[in-house]
């Protein structure tokens, strides 16, 4: 059955790209983007550039009341209690160091901070710096097979020392929704601070900050339809409340002399420098945009694209599908057959697929793997895009085999 997209014409660079003759499937890396998006950000640009929150004069009015529609917009988004619990970053591996730097305070030698096994490097890294520099303990949930935390086991590692958890909503690798509420449970009943990672999850269905009860919440803008260079941080306002500020500056201070100086609180203590202005007006637009479509119908649509790609996957012999996707995405390996070298056939045939690590070289370590190959999913590919990556699919495996 065919499965055709509604929104695919609400995005100049499918039609661009369908006209080089290319297929893009690399979604979970980084989306296309709406018109509306485009619009935004021409309209910012073409109508008066300026800074925000620092200007009596029209431009810098009309740009600032632009930025901070954004923020009440990703805060309705979340269902976040106020626009104050959102502060804007240069990314969500930006978020995360913020965190990273800002609740270091908090810990003292042998505290343990908790991960999975799944996290990709932005929600690692960061962590596992933190841990060197602090004499803490960086523990490591593990996966089931199907590729989420082992709830089991990590009732064995969150425990009295736990200071914080950190884990992913949707792995960029796996595909699997994370058992977060127990988990986030196990957590809390510590006295923990808890970070999720909602890069990927927030792509897929709208999330409620105050449901999952979670103290951070972080994404990309990029991943979710908007522009490049803008992060989200998401955080409860006792938890926002207990950072420290890291990065140092113009617009982030209240009162400054040559010794000593005082700042903001959250979010504009954090937002040091000149903030991604166009890049927050373009995110509010794709708000905008994916807020006026059938969220059931693109629900609907995602399920069944991502079912045609795992019976595609599934018919064919010598494929291993990595843990059990549940939504937008596979992974997975070809037995007898270097993931690089599929690659570039596929690439050949204008085919974008991801392949390697996925910057979860740990994750890919204990899966006993070199790399693997990622189909991920938009909500503006069909199952023309899907059937164009199986025949080159045919045709690479053909020659390599």
């Amino acid at each position: 059955m065919f499965h055709a997209s509604p929104w695919r014409s609400d995005f100049p660079a499918i039609a661009a790209l369908h006209r080089q003759h290319q297929t893009y499937l690399d979604n979970a890396a980084t989306t296309q983007k709406p018109q509306a998006m485009l619009d935004a950000i021409g309209h910012y640009y073409a109508n008066g550039a300026a800074n925000v929150h620092r200007a009596q004069h029209l431009p810098g009015a009309l740009a600032t009341q632009a930025f901070e529609c954004t923020r009440e917009k990703v805060a309705q988004w979340l269902n976040a209690r106020a626009s104050q619990d959102i502060i804007f970053t240069h990314g969500a591996t930006s978020a995360l160091n913020l965190l990273a730097y800002g609740l270091a305070g908090e810990f003292s030698a042998g505290d343990e901070l908790v991960i999975s096994a799944a996290e990709h490097h932005a929600n690692l890294l960061p962590w596992q710096q933190l841990a060197k520099r602090g004499g803490l303990n960086l523990r490591v949930l593990p996966l089931a097979p199907s590729g989420v935390i082992d709830i089991e086991a990590a009732a064995h590692i969150i425990g009295p020392r736990t200071r914080l958890l950190a884990v992913t909503q949707l792995s960029n690798v796996l595909g699997a929704w994370q058992p977060l509420a127990p988990l986030l449970a196990m957590a809390k009943a510590q006295g923990a601070l808890t970070v999720i990672d909602g890069a990927q999850g927030v792509v897929h269905g709208r999330h409620d900050v105050q449901q999952l009860g979670c103290d951070f919440y972080v994404f990309s803008s990029h991943k979710l339809y908007g522009p490049e260079g803008v992060g989200v941080l998401y955080g409860r306002r006792e938890a926002l409340a207990r950072l420290q500020h890291w990065q140092f500056g113009g617009e982030m201070v209240h009162q400054a002399d040559y010794q000593s100086a005082t700042f903001h609180p959250a979010p504009l203590g954090y937002e040091a420098g000149t903030p991604p202005i166009a890049g927050v007006i373009g995110l509010g637009a794709s708000l905008d945009y994916l807020s006026g479509l059938d969220a059931d119908a693109v629900a609907a649509h995602e399920a069944a694209l991502h079912q045609q790609l795992l019976r595609g996957l599934n018919d064919r012999d010598g494929i291993d599908l990595l843990g059990s996707p549940a939504v937008a995405l596979a992974s997975f390996v070809v037995q007898g057959v270097h993931n690089a070298d599929l690659a570039h056939l596929l690439t050949d045939q204008g085919i974008a697929v991801r392949a390697g690590h996925h910057c979860a070289m740990p994750l890919m370590h204990n899966l006993g793997l070199g790399g693997a190959i990622r189909v991920s999913l938009g909500l503006y590919n069909d199952s023309g895009d899907l059937q164009r990556f199986f025949d080159g699919l045919d045709k690479a495996l053909e020659i390599l085999r």
